[in-house]
């Protein structure tokens, strides 16, 4: 929403059409697989962001203006709201302006660039295996020996030499021991798995496969084949053999792989910094919302999926609607990306635009052609830094935070880049007639379902998703093969994404 004498329309008050489609349960949605979905509203106007001032799942949307307050005259410009200074600008057509936004895959492409431009620069660490968990390796892994670096048992049982039946040494051999004495022909020893082979041992004799008589010599009791159960040096890699290429992402089994070679640290890209700006004087950290107050969702979602995103969240702050606050974090923050949420749009303590422009900053999204969240913002602020402004409604602000911040962070952390794949919607989604939608869905088999409480203020239908689809402008029929995002918890599992 925005403020009252912005909006060009007389009822301010006007229900949100895709959170009115979301509370409309259990309702089928019209067309038959390979039908076209007609969008529930006409022209060019957003359907979801007009009252965006609703910030952070707030309730009251004649406060709007702030954070994600939409001015229509606006959308999509470079330097967002009308000012004095921007003389000539405020009576233009909104729909004209609107057109400038930048399209969905376009924005991600632009973030995923600005990421790669500042990759590799004094991005490079030593660290320990304990904290490397989760980087891109920045240069290859080569073995430092060979693997496994001598002959080794690859059973309990006993090493022998020649042919049976064999005289047992009384002194087995033990993983860990140092070289034993090698064996004659005729001749036996107990070895445990992983202990050091004798030299001149035939092969290894299995536990189960051999029998002593009662003059204590063993006997077997299946052919031996020179070699068996030996594992040879150099069988899985000699020293200088490349393991893994640089950009590997570094796994528990990168970890294993890598002390197995002789690792205690690795070469490694660092994890990109963030700070974190949450923006916003009507929100509480604590409580039940009153008094006009509500509860900050953001500040609790938006670090622990960052850190899911590869990133080192270095601070949050809680800065209200100050613009000098504002300007002042920005400007001293020495991280590698600023996020802030809410503000992005025109409204009277909409702060980022006058921000960025106030610091010279380089517009590279100004908006951008999706629902929820079409006043998100990219800029650069410095060559080795960016900021992503989100949309201070939270299922708009993790719309944000997929399209923009992650294929930014993606690219600074060197982190490869998922495959892409699509599945059958099992209903009909209602598409904006312009824009790309993303919608929680659950996967279940090979279809995906669309949630519902699916609007820009919603975080009920996240928090039950598996992954977002990417409806196409238009809409998407029911069986429509569409794109998934998927969340990072629903493929790496929390324990492993939040670490």
């Amino acid at each position: 929403m925005t403020a009252r004498g912005i909006r060009d329309e007389p009822d301010a008050d006007d229900l949100d059409v895709e959170e009115a489609l979301a509370l409309v349960k259990d309702q089928p949605h019209p067309g038959r697989a390979g039908e076209h979905v007609p969008a529930p509203a006409t022209g060019a106007d957003s359907p979801d962001d007009r009252h965006t001032g609703d910030r952070h799942g707030g309730t009251d949307r004649r406060s709007g203006g702030r954070h994600g307050g939409t001015d229509r005259r606006s959308d999509g410009r470079n330097g967002g709201a009308d000012t004095p200074g921007d003389s000539g600008r405020s009576g233009r057509d909104t729909r004209h302006a609107r057109h400038k936004a930048t399209p969905w895959p376009e924005a991600r492409a632009i973030a995923a660039r600005a990421g790669r431009a500042r990759a590799g620069r004094d991005t490079t660490v030593s660290v320990s295996l304990t904290d490397a968990l989760g980087l891109s390796l920045a240069a290859p892994l080569t073995a430092l020996t060979d693997l496994p670096s001598f002959d080794t048992s690859a059973m309990d049982g006993w090493a022998v030499a020649g042919p049976g039946p064999w005289d047992v040494r009384e002194t087995g051999v033990l993983a860990g021991n140092a070289e034993p004495e090698p064996l004659s022909d005729g001749e036996a020893v107990r070895i445990a798995t992983g202990a050091r082979v004798p030299a001149d041992t035939t092969a290894v004799l299995r536990s189960e496969h051999g029998r002593t008589d009662d003059k204590d010599r063993l006997h077997a009791t299946r052919e031996i084949v020179p070699g068996q159960d030996i594992r040879p040096r150099g069988q899985e890699c000699r020293k200088g053999d490349q393991l893994l290429a640089a950009g590997a992402l570094v796994t528990p089994a990168v970890l294993g792989l890598a002390a197995a070679a002789g690792y205690d640290t690795l070469t490694a890209v660092r994890r990109p910094r963030v700070d974190l700006l949450v923006l916003g004087d009507e929100l509480l950290t604590e409580g039940l919302p009153r008094e006009g107050l509500i509860r900050d969702a953001l500040g609790p979602l938006l670090p622990p999926w960052l850190r899911a995103l590869g990133a080192e969240v270095t601070s949050v702050r809680r800065l209200g609607d100050d613009a000098e606050a504002l300007y002042t974090a920005v400007t001293t923050s020495e991280a590698d990306l600023i996020v802030t949420t809410g503000g992005t749009a025109a409204g009277p303590v909409d702060h980022v635009h006058p921000t960025l422009r106030r610091i010279g900053a380089e517009l590279l999204v100004d908006g951008v052609k999706v629902r929820p969240g079409h006043p998100m913002l990219l800029a650069r602020l410095k060559e080795d830094q960016h900021l992503v402004g989100l949309p201070g409604n939270p299922l708009a602000a993790v719309s944000g935070l997929l399209t923009l911040a992650e294929p930014l962070l993606r690219a600074l952390a060197a982190h490869p880049v998922p495959e892409r794949y699509s599945l059958p919607l099992r209903d009909a989604v209602h598409g904006h007639p312009h824009d790309t939608r993303l919608v929680p869905v659950v996967l279940r088999g090979d279809q995906a379902v669309p949630l519902h409480y699916n609007g820009p203020a919603m975080l009920r239908g996240i928090a039950a998703a598996d992954a977002l689809a990417v409806v196409p402008p238009g809409g998407a029929a029911q069986g429509r093969e569409t794109e998934m995002l998927d969340l990072p918890w629903a493929t790496g599992g929390i324990g492993v994404c939040f670490t």
